[in-house]
């Protein structure tokens, strides 16, 4: 669909939104930081496609979404706007996109409007477009995807040195593509602050599920106590199954407080 003056286009869920000679596409590319839509394609599709014409917004969120495709749209030239951080309900994608990129302005959400009013009325001299670096131009053909096969898996010496991380998304080995930035052999792509996030969130389902099987398995056992008792069965069995339901029991109290001691600590301050 044409690009065209005044209209908002909004992707559609599970399809990344991108900008290409002057229109926009949609693409089942690889996820990012866990996400399709993804902020960071779509600014560096549009860093690619417009360079110095781009103008990146970036407002309230959590972790560092955004600041890859931002990082992208200063290196074509074109203009960062970020929203002050102290009245963004969540500060941290702004703090995040001030501590690692050049940012032309920080602004309150309530003025950002007039200044991008003004920004879109300039003239942009196409002369002072820089040519891509090679990682932005692969990484712009990993998010268009499609019929022409995965380029990470074609030219995955082209992502960078193997980490010895694994994707959460697909299990594969994740490659290093700049400072604190990932990638694996699918296309899959991790900030390090969302792969923690993400390693975390497995760690966590991992425990809970044990904790889950622990809790059935003393259920168990006290049923197979209580249906030993009513045939008369023998007490070495009975206290066989008592030792169990014990061991279960016990086992799973000491993970449930692990779990709140750790849940507790992930836990925002005021």
């Amino acid at each position: 669909m044409s690009l065209e003056h005044g209209r908002v286009h909004v992707a559609p869920p599970d399809h990344h939104l991108l900008v290409a000679d002057g229109a926009i596409v949609l693409s089942h590319g690889p996820t990012e930081n866990g996400h399709r839509p993804a902020i960071n394609a779509l600014f560096r599709s549009a860093a690619m496609a417009r360079g110095p014409a781009v103008t990146g917004v970036l407002l309230s969120g959590a972790l560092d979404d955004g600041v890859a495709g931002l990082l992208a749209i200063a290196a074509m030239n074109g203009l960062v706007f970020v929203q002050d951080p102290e009245e963004a309900i969540y500060r941290s994608m702004p703090d995040q996109a001030i501590a690692h990129v050049r940012v032309d302005q920080v602004l309150g959400a309530g003025a950002m409007g007039e200044v991008l009013a003004g920004v879109v009325r300039q003239t942009v001299d196409p002369v002072t477009v820089p040519t891509p670096s090679e990682l932005l131009i692969l990484e712009n053909m990993i998010a268009t995807g499609g019929a022409r096969g995965n380029p990470a898996e074609q030219d995955s010496n082209g992502l960078g040195p193997t980490t010895g991380f694994v994707c959460p998304d697909c299990q594969g080995g994740l490659m290093e593509l700049d400072t604190a930035r990932y990638r694996c052999f699918v296309g899959h792509a991790w900030t390090a602050d969302a792969l923690l996030d993400a390693q975390g969130s497995a760690w966590e389902r991992a425990l809970w599920m044990a904790l889950r099987a622990l809790d059935d398995k003393a259920r168990l056992a006290q049923r197979m106590i209580e249906q030993a008792r009513q045939r008369g069965s023998p007490p070495r069995l009975i206290n066989r199954y008592l030792l169990v339901a014990e061991e279960a029991s016990s086992t799973a109290e000491v993970l449930r407080q692990a779990l709140s001691v750790a849940l507790s600590r992930q836990r925002p301050g005021p």
